[in-house]
């Protein structure tokens, strides 16, 4: 027995098996829904239940709460449908051409970008052509049978080899390796291209980027393409670090003002000292975004970084700003004690 399921406000449908999770059934039929760590852990993929009962499995309570739950949403990346379903869910695409593989790679480099974050550049076979989104991101599928998920830094084009931002996390052994123990020429196995973040490009309406941390990857790969492809798009990136360290790559990102017609960079510091001799912004990195831009129901916002900045972002944006739920693109980083990303 197969499960119906109807999106809204898309008119989208699919089936769904037994067993078989919303987003699984849905990428399944070539229906690319909101999504990001796949574990139930980021809230991407939430949405709103407008009739029929799920399974919910497990879940981060801080990706669902107890009162979102109750208010009939849920976390298609888990949610098992046990009727047919009604969902409410923006920003439903097609998957496209751009097919998930599993490929080998090489460790072609390791540089230190700041003392928690190393720069990996991956070299692919060079019979293949492994084609992703500005934004998406990989798997690295660990001998146990583990996943390790890190966003690609680099623009698609001419993509020979890939670039990843690793940051360090305490208790964590795959980043503990990559800090202490792997070497250039290493190889490695990953899957991808995956997610739902990435830069949308139909339409030429401003994008405000928003980055926490080594979320600045996935951004740095978008601003990186419309460079590549000569955009004129409007484009603000808010890049948020704890200190001047956290802005690893400070110096690339103020070019970028240069190098692309009517791109801005504001780096702000939530937690600057003295040593930093920091004049520039400081706070909160999304509350300088509404400083800056009261009004942005005609943006697009596309944000990465920690949960607690991402929801903060689309709450205050939405309330505060105008923004349209539907114009909020996001990938938030988690981790666990053996840490991912």
């Amino acid at each position: 027995m197969q499960f119906q399921i109807s999106t809204e406000p898309g008119g989208e449908s699919f089936t769904a098996d037994p067993g078989q999770t919303v987003l699984e059934a849905a990428l399944a039929a070539g229906l690319l829904l909101p999504y990001g760590c796949r574990d139930g852990a980021c809230g991407a993929c939430k949405a709103q239940l407008m009739s029929g009962r799920i399974d919910q499995g497990t879940v981060s309570a801080t990706a669902l709460t107890d009162e979102e739950r109750a208010a009939g949403q849920a976390l298609l990346c888990q949610a098992r449908p046990l009727t047919d379903l009604v969902i409410k869910v923006h920003n439903v695409g097609r998957v496209g051409d751009i097919p998930v593989r599993k490929l080998p790679c090489r460790v072609q480099e390791l540089r230190l970008a700041a003392p928690d974050v190393m720069v990996v550049t991956l070299r692919l076979p060079a019979n293949e052509t492994f084609a992703f989104r500005a934004g998406q991101y990989i798997d690295f599928l660990l001998a146990d049978g583990r996943r390790r998920s890190f966003s690609i830094a680099n623009a698609p084009d001419g993509a020979g080899q890939l670039e990843l931002h690793v940051r360090r996390i305490e208790g964590g052994s795959f980043t503990g390796h990559v800090f202490e123990t792997m070497k250039v020429r290493d190889i490695l196995r990953f899957e991808g291209p995956l997610g739902a973040f990435y830069l949308r490009d139909d339409t030429e309406r401003p994008a405000v980027l928003l980055a926490g941390g080594t979320g600045f990857a996935p951004i740095k790969s978008m601003v990186e393409q419309a460079i590549a492809i000569g955009s004129g798009r409007k484009m603000i990136l808010y890049w948020g670090a704890r200190n001047r360290e956290g802005l690893y790559m400070d110096e690339l990102a103020r070019s970028w003002e240069d190098a692309l017609s009517g791109f801005r960079y504001v780096p702000v510091l939530s937690d600057a000292s003295a040593a930093d001799a920091w004049t520039g912004r400081t706070g909160l990195v999304h509350r300088a975004v509404i400083e800056d831009l009261p009004d942005l129901s005609g943006h697009e916002v596309y944000a990465c970084g920690a949960p607690a900045m991402i929801e903060a972002a689309r709450h205050d944006f939405a309330l505060e700003c105008g923004m349209a739920e539907a114009a909020f693109f996001s990938d938030a980083f988690t981790y666990s004690p053996d840490a991912v990303r």
